[in-house]
């Protein structure tokens, strides 16, 4: 009776007393209250060369709507640039809703970003507005196209055009005539000029696909050809009488994806010059490009179909020539570079590499023909967040010491000297920072394990506070004010001799002297860390609230994982997914299991995505350990994910078949012997929902019981339409609670069961 009355007023959300109210968890405070809720800010863009930045805020004068402040960032003085009432369109009494914005570079025309639609799970397409500052005329761009139909519109060098996509073709319109241009005219469902396919946006996260010359001449653009990509079905069963059927163009492992290429085109308009990179481009990937200050090369990395090798192309755009300037390489696999500028006027490029088994920050000469090693040693270079090349110096985030946290760090370009840790050593976590042109001033967010975010301005390398931008005082209050052991990290040892980081949450009231379930959470694929020193937002308030009634809340890192310990632990993974980071989970939960407050007959694990195949993998791999999983968007066979993301990680299932199908939860169905719940979003467009469907009729083939949830129509995130979250965790809760007992229990009454 007790039991049920504890899940009851967690899943309602009803509360015993004012006090209990403000130290409990539950899942409507938690969801609806309001009290942790983060405080916005920005965006935030940088002017007058760092010394000055425009943000968004509320107006006085109309509910809902913006102005964009200017600040001084050393004074703080600021001032209204443009209010709400300057951005009401001719026939309309109220101002444009903002969701973005960008100032032309000389800034002279301001643009607006509104009225947007998703595009799968980024809001990658809307209407985009211009205002002249000088004239303060308004107007809408792309008049004529559809709706919402505008993507990545982007001034040229000159501030006199923009450009952007609209129905998979490229125009160019000038800001004074209004004159369009086409660039394209062949853009259809299949030919996609100018952004790219569903696979190329999730696994290379790129989805703007053209670039201005710097003399604003030409435009460079990649056009995928999709005609050969079979579309996946999704069904909509609930929005009208009759469903109907939602294509999505997804090439499976083994299926050939989008054929790739590169064109050049006058920006005035007239016929496009492919650039021809060598190799088959339906078995090539061309996942970045730039161009060379001058506009005479675009550089291009060039990704063969295993992705083990990064070639860099450069193209003169003069003679039509191309030649490999650089290649880096690996026996598992590469990435695609974000981090390469141009350096010291153009005769040089960075890049980062593992060649020497660590992550590093290298700068190349603009043919190749040299490279330089700028930082060493044995740690990561994880993320790039300036290169100042005028002052010589690259801003980095790393974590030498504690692969749980992120600091920034600096180093001279010329590789000389030591790094320079700039984040203060009295704020152990997680940072992230904005860095202004000049690296005087940056936008730094702050949180950890156990406090919500904090945005301030500070002042580079002293990194002194100037002011909060976001203080999120009531979120942390809230957080503080709670009934709560801390997230407590840790370091194991596994039987294997695998050193794993972790964290633990410790029951309320714990008491060392009795036994509590533990219920662990897991991911442990390269795409993401659990065991992160950084706030978890809704994740970590439920395991709060977990932890406040009677459970173990624990998350470890196994092999696999992008934590900054070297190549070799990143890269063990290859071939190994579903096989090695199972096995390295598995050994930490025994570890755990051995600590004499853990009790061995309660244990329950929960992932989502990746972590919901883990889920899968553990309760059927492991029937000793795990008693009760849920598994939340599992891919349920390798063999039905993207290629893009499993080849690269397994190899090309003609040579590695075998790996796919040991990995895969659908193969180990039948040693399910514990308490599994299912869950699916049946639009997911990422780990279709046929994945569910695979692992349902094998358990059903093998008689095994199990329960499943379905949410229509929600993608892989579950979080479409009303109350669709707190719905969600209240199914977990509830399951939980029904199959793993919390709370504490003395050793004499466990040895009495």
């Amino acid at each position: 009776m007790m039991r049920s009355l504890v899940v009851f007023l967690l899943l309602s959300g009803s509360s015993l007393g004012l006090s209990a109210q403000i130290q409990q968890l539950t899942l409507d405070r938690i969801f609806n209250s309001g009290d942790f809720r983060n405080e916005s800010f920005g965006p935030a863009k940088w002017t007058d060369g760092g010394r000055a930045y425009t943000t968004l805020e509320s107006s006085n004068q109309f509910r809902g709507k913006k102005d964009i402040i200017e600040y001084q960032a050393k004074s703080g003085e600021h001032s209204v640039l443009v209010a709400a009432e300057d951005l009401i369109p001719q026939n309309s009494d109220q101002p444009l809703t903002i969701k973005n914005y960008q100032w032309s570079p000389g800034k002279k025309y301001l643009m607006i970003y509104t009225n947007i639609e998703r595009v799968w799970r980024d809001s990658t397409r809307g209407d985009y507005w211009v205002k002249n500052l000088d004239s303060g005329n308004l107007r809408q761009l792309g008049l004529g196209f559809p709706g919402s139909s505008l993507m990545f519109a982007k001034f040229s060098p000159d501030e006199t055009r923009v450009a952007y996509v609209s129905g998979h073709n490229v125009y160019v319109e000038n800001l004074e005539t209004g004159q369009i241009t086409a660039l394209t005219n062949d853009g259809t469902d299949k030919i996609i000029n100018g952004t790219f396919d569903w696979a190329y946006e999730e696994e290379f996260q790129i989805q703007d696909g053209f670039r201005w010359s710097p003399d604003g001449t030409r435009i460079a653009y990649w056009q995928l050809d999709a005609s050969a990509i079979r579309d996946f079905l999704m069904i909509n069963n609930t929005d009208s009488i009759y469903s109907y059927t939602i294509p999505v163009q997804y090439p499976k492992v083994g299926e050939d994806p989008s054929s790739c290429k590169i064109g050049v085109v006058n920006a005035m308009g007239g016929e496009t010059t492919w650039i021809p990179v060598p190799g088959n481009p339906i078995q090539n990937y061309l996942p970045r490009m730039m161009w060379s200050p001058d506009s005479k090369n675009v550089l291009i990395q060039q990704i063969p179909r295993k992705q083990n090798t990064n070639r860099i192309w450069s193209y003169d755009v003069s003679d039509g020539s191309i030649k490999n300037i650089y290649t880096d390489k690996d026996d598992a696999w590469v990435r695609a570079i974000n981090d390469w500028i141009w350096l010291n006027g153009g005769k040089e490029f960075s890049f980062l590499s593992e060649k020497s088994g660590w992550k590093h920050f290298y700068r190349v000469m603009a043919d190749g023909s040299d490279e330089k090693q700028v930082t060493s040693g044995e740690f990561d270079v994880i993320s790039i967040t300036l290169i100042d090349d005028d002052n010589g110096y690259v801003y980095f985030i790393a974590s030498p010491d504690n692969p749980t946290q992120r600091y920034l760090y600096r180093m001279k370009l010329n590789g000389s000297g030591s790094p320079q840790r700039l984040t203060p050593a009295d704020q152990p976590g997680d940072h992230s920072y904005q860095i202004a042109p000049g690296a005087k001033y940056a936008f730094h967010t702050y949180s950890s394990a156990n406090t919500p975010p904090v945005i301030d301005l500070v002042t580079l390398p002293a990194h002194k506070s100037v002011r909060i931008m976001a203080a999120n005082q009531n979120y942390i209050d809230n957080v503080n004010g709670l009934d709560k052991n801390p997230i407590e990290f840790f370091k194991i040892t596994t039987e294997t001799g695998v050193d794993m980081d972790g964290y633990m949450i410790l029951p309320t009231g714990f008491d060392k002297t009795k036994k509590y379930p533990v219920h662990f959470y897991v991911y442990g694929e390269p795409a993401g860390q659990t065991a992160r020193d950084r706030w978890g937002g809704t994740r970590t308030l439920w395991h709060m609230m977990l932890a406040q009634q009677g459970y173990i809340v624990v998350t470890m890192d196994n092999r696999g994982s992008p934590s900054p310990k070297g190549r070799d632990w990143r890269k063990a993974l290859y071939r190994n997914i579903g096989i090695l980071n199972v096995e390295d989970q598995a050994m930490g939960a025994k570890e755990i299991l051995k600590y004499d407050f853990v009790d061995d007959d309660r244990v329950s694990v929960w992932g989502w995505s990746g972590g919901g195949s883990m889920t899968l993998n553990l309760l059927f791999h492991h029937p000793e350990i795990y008693k009760t999983g849920m598994s939340i968007a599992p891919v349920g066979n390798q063999l039905l994910y993207d290629n893009i993301y499993q080849e690269r990680y397994m190899g090309v299932p003609w040579e590695t078949k075998e790996d796919f199908v040991r990995g895969s939860p659908v193969n180990h169905a039948s040693k399910l012997e514990g308490n599994l719940l299912l869950i699916h979003g049946t639009g997911d467009d990422n780990v279709h929902y046929q994945n569910a469907e695979v692992v349902v009729n094998e358990l059903i083939r093998h008689n095994k019981q199990f329960e499943m949830f379905s949410y229509p129509n929600r993608t892989h995130a579950i979080k479409e339409g009303k109350n669709t979250s707190r719905h969600l965790y209240g199914l977990l809760t509830k399951y939980l609670m029904e199959h793993v007992e919390p709370g504490g229990k003395a050793r004499t009454e466990l040895n009495r069961e």
